[in-house]
């Protein structure tokens, strides 16, 4: 087993104050390495990142086409979401269709990230309902997925149909057995595999290559709706909307709690995975900046990038005390890959 390597340095003025250290693989479909820091072959939770993979059963097996789901809805199934108007509105108007409720979800409730609409439920004395769960899509879509298999309304546990579809795609497209699985945050079993198995099942999203037909329009769906729909993937001032926004659908990218990023480039085929060792959101936003900055995907001086991979360190009074940045390791100064 390979150790973690530097790959994120935060600086106080003319000082280093501190390192993130982790794993970043890059891959093609076949599971070639194309690009490694650390160790590919670490076994890690996908967290939110793994997403994608969750939403391939919703619509390979035809239960988006039957509930006639469109492209932003498809992203909200892929979603860390903000619970911003925008995200709500469409998921309780997804729900509506298909004749359920707030009530029928099994994500859990908590406060919504974006602020309005945090601030609009305190003055009117309400509580936050699981529509404002950051996964509430996702779990449209177990609920879209649950009714056409006509399975039970416990879509979590995880030898339910949905559990079991959504394990067989995610194996199929790591391409490993996946060794168990943590329960996430919304309640979900969440499937562990190696980085490297991630990366390859980005890669497979990227070029089509998943060795089934449903399955290869399904994942071109899924990735087209995400760079479509960037402000429903996850909200204002997060990265994943920032950044695809910047790449203008080159590619599309989602996080995963504990550090957690991966990158899907359809372009040049080929899938990134990320994992900070820490669990710091700010390197594995800084990592798969740098990566993707290094993949063409990105324009290294967009500001979108500079905040990510060059982000200033500021104070309670607005001073500049310092800066995020990519290791030389990583960065390379910039040296396509």
């Amino acid at each position: 087993m390979k150790s973690a390597q530097a790959l994120v340095e935060i600086w106080r003025g003319p000082i280093l104050e501190s390192q993130h250290r982790g794993h970043a693989v890059i891959c093609n479909a076949e599971g070639e390495i194309i690009s490694t820091w650390g160790d590919p072959e670490l076994v890690f939770l996908p967290r939110s990142a793994a997403k994608m993979l969750q939403a391939l059963p919703l619509v390979e097996s035809g239960a988006a086409a039957e509930a006639g789901l469109r492209p932003e809805q498809l992203a909200l199934s892929c979603a860390s979401h903000n619970g911003a108007a925008i995200h709500t509105e469409r998921v309780n108007a997804w729900l509506e269709t298909l004749g359920l409720g707030d009530d029928d979800f099994r994500c859990g409730a908590h406060e919504p990230k974006d602020r309005e609409a945090r601030d609009a439920l305190v003055r009117a004395g309400k509580q936050p309902c699981q529509v404002h769960n950051n996964c509430s899509g996702k779990h449209a879509g177990f609920l879209t997925l649950a009714r056409h298999l006509k399975a039970g309304p416990e879509y979590v546990d995880p030898d339910h149909p949905v559990q079991l579809a959504v394990r067989e795609a995610f194996e199929g497209m790591t391409g490993t057995t996946s060794p168990g699985f943590g329960i996430d945050g919304c309640s979900a079993p969440n499937f562990a595999t190696t980085l490297q198995g991630m990366a390859t099942a980005m890669a497979r999203m990227a070029a089509g290559e998943t060795g089934s037909h449903a399955r290869n329009m399904a994942a071109a769906r899924l990735v087209a709706a995400m760079a479509r729909h960037p402000e429903l993937v996850a909200g204002e001032g997060r990265a994943c909307t920032e950044l695809m926004r910047a790449m203008g659908g080159v590619a599309s990218i989602k996080t995963g709690a504990e550090g957690v990023f991966v990158a899907i480039l359809p372009g040049p085929r080929l899938g990134i995975a990320v994992k900070i060792e820490d669990g710091a959101s700010r390197a594995a936003e800084a990592v798969i900046t740098a990566l993707l900055a290094r993949l063409g995907a990105l324009e290294p001086d967009h500001p979108a990038a500079r905040k990510y991979m060059h982000g200033p360190i500021t104070n309670w009074r607005g001073i500049e005390t310092g800066f995020v940045r990519p290791t030389d390791t990583l960065w390379q100064s910039g040296k396509p890959i």
